[in-house]
């Protein structure tokens, strides 16, 4: 096992180098610049700007800078916000996404986990077909279309909730649950599909006809079994659910890395972008491999030898 972590570090960094170098080479092969401005900066400063930053070098000397940078532990400083460094600023951004985040995810297992098991108990039954409509729903609606339905029901008619901002337990109940829609409809599905599939295995059969109590069968040998590929598609989710909350983000006005990102992409932020791109990247290898390493946990048969 020990070998096995080593081995996946060891990837987890190669992966986050390729990434690195594509990012960057696709950031100066798009037109424009960080000074780029409605009214344009005068050519003497756009030329000390690149002087004082290193932006007029040869691409790899940049890159080999960046790099260097990373291994002290500077990413540099924002362009767009040039008294900050981009460490800093994604720092104060990450916990307001992992908090969304992992409000989500909780969420997404929470409502998909139990729909899938009561669709897959009660199977052909109201029960079922209510999951299944409840899935192909949430799976077909983007969430930024959920977020401004949500904004329209619990905002502007009700007056329930606030539209957006940081804080309050409030201001999480809307984009938590706009984030968590589409992964609880698919981990619904998965868990239905798995424990239908467990059910109808022939030591099933055997533990029943052996007297077994339902509810025992149902947590020890259904669910434990059943939760493999559960898991498989909730570690990835839980990396989509982290990284992919920028349209959230940014619709509900959070400060967190997603709207960050948004705003560096639209200012060619470079140290902005290639900051919060390395940190979307080393959240998904890194889940990923928590998961890998779980199904162990889960499945003793499972080794990595």
């Amino acid at each position: 096992m020990t070998r096995y972590i080593v081995f996946r570090l060891f990837w987890l960094l190669v992966v986050l180098l390729v990434v690195s170098f594509i990012t960057f080479a696709l950031m100066h092969l798009v037109p424009g610049g960080p000074w780029d401005r409605e009214k344009a900066l005068a050519p003497q400063v756009v030329e000390a700007l690149n002087k004082k930053y290193g932006l007029d070098k040869p691409f790899f000397v940049q890159f080999g800078n960046f790099l260097n940078g990373i291994v002290h532990g500077d990413l540099g400083v924002s362009y767009s916000r040039q008294d900050r460094n981009v460490t800093d600023l994604l720092l104060e951004g990450l916990p307001k996404t992992a908090t969304l985040g992992v409000t989500a995810f909780a969420l997404a297992l929470l409502i998909g986990i139990p729909f899938g098991m009561a669709a897959a108990l009660k199977q052909n039954s109201f029960i079922d077909y209510l999951s299944v409509l409840f899935s192909t729903i949430f799976a077909s609606v983007p969430g930024f279309v959920l977020g401004i339905l949500l904004m329209i029901i619990f905002s502007v008619t009700l007056h329930w909730l606030p539209t957006g901002g940081w804080g309050s337990v409030k201001q999480i109940i809307m984009p938590a649950f706009a984030l968590a829609t589409l992964p609880a409809a698919f981990i619904a599905r998965i868990t239905r599909a798995s424990t239908l599939e467990v059910m109808r295995q022939d030591y099933i059969r055997t533990v029943r006809a052996m007297g077994i109590k339902e509810r025992v069968i149902l947590i020890r040998h259904i669910l434990h079994n059943a939760l493999i590929p559960v898991i498989t598609v909730a570690g990835p989710e839980l990396a989509f659910l982290i990284s992919g909350s920028f349209i959230i983000e940014n619709l509900f006005s959070i400060p967190g890395i997603g709207k960050m990102f948004v705003l560096g992409v639209a200012a060619r932020d470079y140290g902005l972008i290639m900051g919060s791109v390395l940190f979307y990247a080393f959240a998904i290898a890194f889940i990923n491999l928590v998961v890998d390493v779980f199904y162990g946990v889960i499945d003793p048969r499972i080794r990595y030898d």
